[in-house]
């Protein structure tokens, strides 16, 4: 069967080379099973006059297919789809039919890609830098131990992991009691249930710029207004905070406090408090969602230090430092908002996990831990110096300083698209990702968030190099005035 001539389309006016366009449509049919194994492509004549582009066109792009193991010409026949590599993604839905496609791409492309794509844009760490042995360790004890692996687990979580979490969060200042405490599948999960508790459809709601795409899916998916606060070094811009604040009658503000995803960087105290004196006089409910905490080296002050969890909520997550598959996150706060999100969490999916979070307890406690994370902070940091001066070298910068963590906010040279950037190293097994995920201020395209340790490969920095020298000398020639 020869796959039909119309299921090739060309944009003639976009930025990207005919090649291009036609070899990442091509790839995507292929990875999702749209164009199936044994298939056959039309032949260069008839794709060509189909298109009105040359024949050399058709024929660098089967040329790239081939190269790229998707297609084998076979003399005297034509050129066929191959069988794809990875098949799982034949037994995916397709995420374009999907109503929130957009919304959650990178994140879909980043969990379904094959091992060997460099993920540079991924928004977790790789099993290399998470402690597999201390979880191996935590599963033989949990296997030893007497306790059911069968049943469900207590409605609020399994109390000495709250116990536990919360003498940890005395060292940012917080005193509360386990009953302040739900233990939740994730940290995503967690913000889901305080949404569905604390929003009605249409009610406002402020978050960082740039920030986190999936506050802005979950946002969505809850029918709320978006008030973008662009993101200084200190925190949210308190002008603009103001103006919102005063303009729309926001019902909560949703915000990274430290170690902001896409930046790395913290809210500082002085910032801190002008922020808390602005939302109480609007009777503004502040959701602190902290999850990069313990990569911090020395833990500062967090929101719910200084509200004592009055008009805020607390969150946060053991994925991003233990383990991105045994997920467990954990809502702090005043005990009547846990009495409701209880009874929310067991309407909506039942308990969680008890012998998960009897593991994170064993992870926790087991004297390791504290060593992994010396460790951790030590190899980030040293990623992140390393990272920092590839970008450099390629004219690259970064507005906002990463004070820890994985991730940073790269601001690109002058004129020089993110989303086209990603388009281009798609092409060559390359996930980036476009900088208007993140936020929405008028240069956003020239923005893009990358992972410090998915960056460590020569490979990328020769790719992501030729690519920029591309892409700029593409640019269109300043004019020169003639005055």
């Amino acid at each position: 069967m020869t796959i039909s001539l119309l299921q090739w389309q060309l944009d003639k006016s976009a930025r990207q080379s005919f090649v291009e366009q036609l070899f990442v449509q091509a790839k995507t049919a292929i990875e999702t099973g749209r164009w199936a194994a044994g298939e056959k492509l039309p032949s260069i004549r008839s794709l060509a006059a189909e298109l009105a582009v040359s024949k050399f066109t058709v024929s660098d792009l089967y040329d790239r297919l081939g190269a790229a193991g998707l297609v084998q010409a076979q003399a005297g026949s034509g050129v066929f789809v191959r069988a794809p590599r990875l098949i799982s993604l034949q037994l995916e839905a397709e995420h374009q039919q999907s109503e929130h496609a957009s919304d959650v791409l990178l994140m879909r492309q980043t969990l379904q890609r094959e091992s060997d794509w460099m993920k540079v844009s991924a928004g977790w760490l790789g099993p290399d830098w998470l402690p597999d042995t201390l979880i191996r360790q935590g599963l033989r004890e949990l296997a030893r131990q007497g306790q059911t692996l069968t049943d469900y687990g207590p409605a609020q979580g399994y109390f000495p992991l709250r116990q536990q979490l919360t003498d940890r969060l005395k060292a940012f200042g917080m005193e509360l009691s386990p009953a302040q405490l739900l233990l939740t599948h994730s940290a995503s999960h967690a913000l889901d249930l305080l949404l569905r508790q604390l929003l009605r459809p249409g009610d406002a709601v402020l978050v960082d710029d740039p920030g986190f795409y999936n506050f802005f899916a979950l946002l969505k998916l809850h029918q709320a207004v978006v008030l973008p606060i662009p993101r200084t070094q200190d925190g949210p811009d308190l002008t603009a905070l103001e103006q919102q604040l005063q303009q729309f009658r926001p019902r909560l503000y949703l915000t990274n406090s430290m170690l902001s995803n896409p930046s790395g960087a913290s809210v500082k105290s002085h910032r801190a408090y002008q922020v808390l004196q602005l939302l109480k006089q609007h009777q503004v409910l502040l959701i602190e969602d902290d999850i990069y905490a313990d990569f911090e080296n020395t833990p500062g002050p967090r929101y719910a230090s200084l509200t004592g969890l009055v008009d805020s909520v607390y969150l946060g997550s053991l994925s991003k430092t233990l383990s991105a598959d045994l997920r467990v996150g954990f809502i702090a706060a005043a005990p009547a908002l846990i009495a409701s999100l209880t009874d929310l969490k067991l309407i909506t999916g039942m308990s969680t996990s008890g012998s998960i979070e009897r593991l994170m307890y064993l992870a926790l406690t087991g004297g390791g831990y504290k060593r992994h994370l010396e460790q951790l902070r030590r190899r980030l940091s040293e990623a992140r110096a390393k990272v920092q001066h590839e970008l450099q070298a390629l004219g690259c910068s970064l507005p906002l300083k990463p004070e820890g963590g994985f991730l940073i906010w790269v601001r690109l040279p002058d004129g020089i698209s993110s989303a086209v950037l990603s388009e281009r190293l798609f092409a060559h097994q390359v996930l980036l990702a476009p900088g208007r995920q993140f936020s929405s201020q008028p240069d956003a395209d020239q923005f893009t968030r990358l992972n410090v340790t998915q960056c460590l490969n020569r490979e990328f920095w020769l790719l992501l190099g030729k690519e920029l020298q591309s892409l700029a000398l593409d640019q269109p020639p300043v004019q020169q005035s003639r005055l």
